[in-house]
């Protein structure tokens, strides 16, 4: 009779963590800059537009938008554009990065980044 018993308790501790799996399987969020493409240049005089797009995953709330390492917006489009405008930016390169923020503002890791460079 033990080891039926036995077996039962096996199956149910089975049984319950592949009922987890899929919790540990669960995307944990992204953020993909789909243009410009990194290394691309840019024209200064005109409105250069950032198009991207976001799965925020299980603690995600919106988007971070820095520029050289300094915070210039923020937006809670998941999927959607950006234009870098009225920046004055000086010629050369230039870092954008777009980074998921909680409800907190406290960034939650995914993060997409091209460089730019502004002729």
């Amino acid at each position: 009779m033990m080891s039926i018993r036995a077996l039962a308790l096996f199956v149910a501790l089975i049984s319950g963590s592949a009922l987890l799996a899929p919790a540990c399987l669960a995307v944990e969020g992204s953020v993909t800059i789909l243009s410009p493409k990194d290394g691309a240049t840019l024209n200064s005089k005109n409105q250069n537009k950032l198009v991207y797009d976001a799965i925020p995953g299980p603690n995600g709330d919106h988007l971070h938008i820095y520029l050289d390492g300094e915070l210039i917006a923020q937006t809670r489009q998941l999927k959607g554009s950006f234009l870098l405008t009225d920046m004055n930016l000086p010629l050369g390169m230039h870092k954008v990065c777009f980074k998921m923020a909680n409800a907190a503002h406290i960034l939650t890791g995914p993060q997409g980044c091209v460089n730019v460079n502004i002729r």
